[in-house]
């Protein structure tokens, strides 16, 4: 037998058009290749290139197969080749499986013999910690970078491209290739790998499947931007351990959003970036996870809690148009079931829609005693003993026009069942002209049988979910991807030159790990964000009479870049209404801190105007490692942390996504009238907010984070009364205990 050489081109269903970037160009060569490359080819029992090289002839791969191994003459049957020269073509896309020390130059040598891809399933690059690993490792980027090569790896399993019949992975399981409307992406081979596979035993084909490792070149993202410009796919997965280049990401979301297409995400969420911005509230509140969910989720982007979750999800994307609203409707033929749809759905804040007057009256006369004629419909005997009747039921609920996603309570058959097949099918050919979806789900997870994947094949128009907690999370994401905008546009600081001076000259100025309260205010106020009537004292004398400038009562607080939380340590005392209290707060701050272990500078009391506020919120901002700049409103004080009703947002944003982020959270209810009580000044929390988003922006990654808690609002104002500043420096990373 010889190396299988390229037969002539057949005609592609979709190539990157000739405007489409060097990238999406570069990952459609390593998708569709006209030939394959194994360097480092050999038949040692159960190695990669093996079982790789195994798949590639099971599946039949229709272009050339050239095992290279300098050593060998032949191997597998076949003619192996000495090096790239010595092939019949030139190559195309290589796999790279020689050891760490051999791959860089192998890169070179595929990029100058006419190579347009590679995927490096080889490890000992980056993942490993010496130094030895991480010197091969830069030298990898840097060959790749310059010779321009689309390359996955290293450290990776290989891929799935469907339509080319192309799987260049390590796995024995069984592949089904058809190509399917889904792609997937990920740095795990063992977790993009069981995605696939948990899909397939769904009946869920996967077109693409590629595996990233280390991602030396190609990104996730990357594969992203490609996957929402091929027409075949209509969802894209993404196993996601960490994002180095949000710019990418983000535009890579912008592009599949565009196109229409959920980015449905499996993200790990600890991130060791943050740990100087936690030395204030607004660091400990904005942990990665949360961080990823506030600008990934306006980028369209739906965030999976695990695998499970994931695959529902999927499927409900794959089989159902987008609703056109959120009213729900769902029929089942069990009171008890009918409940726990009730409370599955109310513990997600989801409600069943009131259905029409004609629908629920048709129902009544229909099907009589023993059923609950409402939504969710509990059908009952009369649908029980006649089939007829349930179908009838659930055509009226699919036909009325009040009603946008229907859910039906029921399991698929694990075998041939004549009643429940011929149910099913009928629904499906119900679902294929409705224009809303139609879902059935299952209470519990009861599995597929070989029977189950065929059946469910044959019900293109049905999504078929497992678990009602896992169905309801897939539908509630849907139901908010219905209501994202199709393009999100892009928001940039709107700051003023003359506070970006004052921020240059403050940031300049500063050598701690933290500005003090004064120098964080003097920054805010820059940035239009309202505070309080204070000013700084350093004698008791010179407090009094600040505080008969300001009118009483004021506020007597520490000033320290040294002490981060001033009530921690009593360094705030509220209520001053005369002179002698002024006096005798300024006397007893002043002796608690010389008391204090390490003996911290103390720049002075400042006296401040003493708002009387209707409700206490927090304002804040800070600089996530991976995901860079967001804000952060909720309710403030002293109970911050364990209130937590707080919610997120990148930065910057203008005022209308400022309004959208304030009523996100429980203190925005409050803000706007709750109960009867009257509205508070939301402007200046909206004003606060954007000038927050701005000073983050506009710092780069100078400012780890800013706490502004409390920012006091009352019917008429709103005033930041307290104010931290911590820096992105060596101090403060020393301080965070890096």
């Amino acid at each position: 037998m010889e190396a299988r050489v390229s037969a002539a081109s057949a005609s592609r269903p979709w190539s990157p058009p000739p405007d489409a970037s060097d990238i999406v160009k570069g990952i459609h060569a390593m998708l569709h290749p006209h030939n394959i490359v194994l360097v480092g080819a050999t038949d040692k029992p159960g190695n990669y290139a093996e079982r790789i090289w195994n798949n590639l002839v099971k599946y039949g791969f229709e272009g050339g197969l050239y095992p290279v191994n300098a050593k060998r003459e032949s191997i597998w049957g076949v003619t192996c080749y000495k090096d790239f020269a010595s092939l019949p073509e030139k190559p195309d896309h290589v796999l790279v499986l020689v050891p760490a020390r051999f791959a860089v130059q192998v890169i070179r040598d595929a990029a100058a013999a006419g190579a347009r891809s590679a995927t490096i399933v080889t490890s000992g690059f980056s993942e490993l910690q010496d130094d030895e690993s991480q010197r091969l490792a830069a030298e990898l980027q840097a060959a790749v970078r310059e010779t321009g090569l689309a390359v996955t790896g290293p450290n990776c399993l290989g891929n799935l491209s469907a339509g080319e019949k192309l799987f260049t992975n390590i796995d024995d399981r069984i592949v089904t290739m058809e190509q399917g409307a889904v792609a997937i992406a990920g740095q795990s081979g063992a977790i993009v790998m069981a995605i696939r596979q948990a899909l397939e035993d769904r009946g869920v084909g996967v077109g693409y499947m590629v595996t990233t490792g280390n991602e030396a070149g190609l990104e996730t993202p990357d594969l992203m931007r490609y996957f929402a410009e091929d027409p075949s796919i209509k969802v894209i997965v993404v196993y996601l351990e960490g994002v180095r280049n949000t710019k990418a990401f983000r535009d890579a979301c912008k592009a599949a959003r565009a196109a229409s297409k959920p980015v449905i995400a499996l993200k790990l969420g600890a991130s060791e970036g943050g740990r100087a911005a936690a030395m204030a509230h607004t660091g400990a509140l904005a942990g990665s996870i949360e961080t990823f969910d506030a600008i990934a989720t306006r980028e369209g982007v739906i965030r999976v809690g695990g695998l499970d979750e994931l695959i529902e999800t999927t499927e409900c994307f794959v089989h159902s148009a987008v609703p056109r609203g959120d009213r729900l409707a769902a029929v089942t033929l069990s009171g008890g079931k009918r409940g726990m749809l009730l409370d599955a759905f109310y513990a997600e804040g989801l409600n069943f829609a009131p259905m029409s007057p004609h629908v629920g009256s048709e129902l009544a006369k229909m099907l009589g005693p023993g059923s609950i004629v409402g939504n969710p419909l509990d059908a009952g005997f009369a649908a029980v003993v006649d089939p007829s009747v349930y179908m009838k039921s659930i055509k009226l609920m699919i036909d009325d026009p009040d009603i946008d996603i229907v859910i039906i309570d029921a399991e698929l058959p694990k075998a041939p069942h004549e009643v429940r097949e011929r149910n099913l099918r009928i629904v499906d050919d119900m679902a294929s002209g409705a224009g809303k979806p139609v879902i059935y789900i299952s209470a519990m997870s009861i599995g597929f049988t070989d029977f189950t994947k065929g059946l469910r094949k044959s019900l293109p128009h049905l999504a078929v979910m497992q678990g009602m907690d896992r169905a309801v999370t897939a539908i509630k994401s849907l139901l908010a991807y219905a209501k994202l905008r199709k393009e999100v546009p892009d928001i940039v600081s709107s700051s003023k030159p003359a506070a970006r001076a004052v921020l240059e000259k403050v940031l300049n100025s500063a050598n701690g790990a933290a500005l003090d309260e004064v120098a964080s205010k003097k920054l805010l106020k820059a940035y239009g964000i309202p505070i309080s009537k204070e000013a700084i004292a350093q004698t008791a004398a010179e407090a009094v009479k600040i505080a008969r400038q300001i009118g009483f009562p004021v506020v007597a607080k520490v000033v320290s870049a040294e002490i981060l939380h001033k009530s921690d340590i009593g360094g705030v005392v509220l209520n001053l209404n005369s002179a002698a209290e002024v006096k005798k707060a300024f006397t007893d701050i002043t002796a608690r801190v010389a008391k204090l272990k390490g003996k911290p500078k103390l720049d002075g009391i400042l006296i401040a105007q003493q708002v009387k506020a209707d409700l206490e919120l927090v304002v804040g901002a800070s600089l996530d490692a991976e995901m860079g700049p967001v804000v952060l409103f909720g309710t403030g004080g002293i109970d911050i942390e364990l209130m937590k009703d707080v919610a997120l947002a990148g930065a910057p944003l203008d005022e209308a996504e400022a309004r959208l982020l304030i009523g996100r959270t429980k203190a925005g209810i409050k803000m706007r009238g709750y109960r009867g009580k009257p509205a508070l000044h939301e402007a200046s929390a909206v004003k606060a907010l954007v000038g927050l988003s701005n000073l983050i922006a506009d710092a780069g990654d100078r400012i780890a984070s800013i706490d502004i808690n409390p920012f006091l609002i009352n019917a008429r104002a709103g005033v930041a009364v307290d104010a931290l500043i911590v820096l992105n420096n060596a101090a403060a990373k020393r301080a965070a205990g890096h």
